[in-house]
C-alpha cells in the first residue's frame, strides 16, 4: 500500500493488517465511497492507544480525530474489538499447536473475594 505519510511505530505492519482486514468491517456495499482507508483508522486508533493520548491530541497527518473516534466507539459497540481479541487468541493458540478454545479455567479463590457478610469488612477486616 502507498503510504503519503511517514509511519508511526504502532502502525500495523502489512503481514499484521493480512491478519486484522478480515475482522474489521468493511465499508456497506451501496453507500458512499469510504474516504478513509480502514487500514489508516485502525492505524490511528492504536496510535492513540499506544500513545495514552487525547483523541484531539493526534497528529494532523493521521485521519482526522473525528472520523477515527467515530470508527473506533461504532466498532466497540458492535463489538469487533472483543471478537478481533478472541480471533487473535485462537490463531495464537493454534499455532502453538494448542486448542484453539482452553478446556479448562481455573479460579483462585484467594483472589475471589465475596461480600456475603457485606461491606468492606467483609474482604479487608474491621477498620478502627
Amino acid at each position: 500500500m502507498q503510504r503519503t505519510r511517514t509511519s508511526y511505530p504502532s502502525d500495523l505492519s502489512d503481514e499484521e493488517w493480512a491478519i486484522l482486514e478480515p475482522l474489521i468491517p468493511a465499508p456497506k456495499p451501496g453507500g458512499r465511497p469510504a474516504k478513509v482507508p480502514r487500514r489508516e483508522i485502525v492505524n490511528a486508533i492504536l496510535y492513540v492507544l499506544e500513545n495514552g493520548i487525547k483523541w484531539r491530541a493526534m497528529p494532523h497527518d493521521l485521519p482526522h480525530r473525528s472520523t477515527v473516534y467515530h470508527y473506533f466507539r461504532k466498532w466497540q459497540k458492535e463489538r469487533v474489538w472483543e471478537r478481533a481479541a478472541q480471533a487473535l487468541v485462537r490463531r495464537d493458540r493454534e499455532r502453538e499447536r494448542r486448542y484453539a478454545s482452553p478446556s479448562a479455567l481455573v479460579v483462585d479463590s484467594q483472589s475471589v473475594k465475596t461480600t456475603e457478610k457485606g461491606g468492606p469488612e467483609a474482604t479487608t477486616g474491621p477498620r478502627g
